[in-house]
């Protein structure tokens, strides 16, 4: 194999074994707030993009309407999140993290991996950090692409 082959496969090896890896923290971090990864995964796309209805939480978990719903009432009863009339539309209701699930996800997520990553990070300059982040975007990306086709796949069976 030529060294570009092997700088590619161990590349390919690395990104699989870092999916591998965030897959074992979310594991652990579900088992650690006693809730499933699927209301895990609800619970983090809260956290990081903020209050939204749940249609939105649908739309950006991939998850149904009625699964969403389901999920809402696990996570509210679990004191993680709480229903907020939405200010704009008194029809509609606004999905929230707690100020205690903010603080708690802080201490899990948030605090040990700043204080771990933040130091490395220092090191790259605007410029890497720039490529750094388009090859986070563009994977994402293609996974996101990929479970699509996959999903295809189980309906054309």
């Amino acid at each position: 194999m030529s060294k570009r082959q092997l700088l590619l496969q161990e590349l390919a090896d690395e990104v699989r074994a870092g999916q591998r890896a965030t897959d074992a923290v979310d594991e652990a971090a579900s088992a650690v707030l006693g809730i499933n990864r699927t209301d895990g995964k609800v619970l983090d796309i809260l956290d990081q993009f903020g209050r939204m209805s749940a249609g939105d939480l649908a739309r950006n978990s991939g998850l149904t309407t009625g699964a969403v719903t389901a999920v809402i009432d696990r996570l509210e009863r679990s004191g993680y999140v709480r229903r907020l009339a939405d200010p704009g539309d008194r029809r509609r209701v606004l999905v929230d993290v707690t100020d205690q699930t903010r603080q708690l996800t802080w201490e899990l997520m948030g605090k040990p991996l700043s204080e771990a990553v933040l130091p490395m990070l220092e090191r790259y300059t605007d410029e890497e950090l720039e490529l750094l982040i388009e090859f986070a975007r563009a994977g994402r990306e293609f996974q996101e692409r990929h479970a699509e086709w996959l999903r295809a796949r189980l309906t054309d069976s």
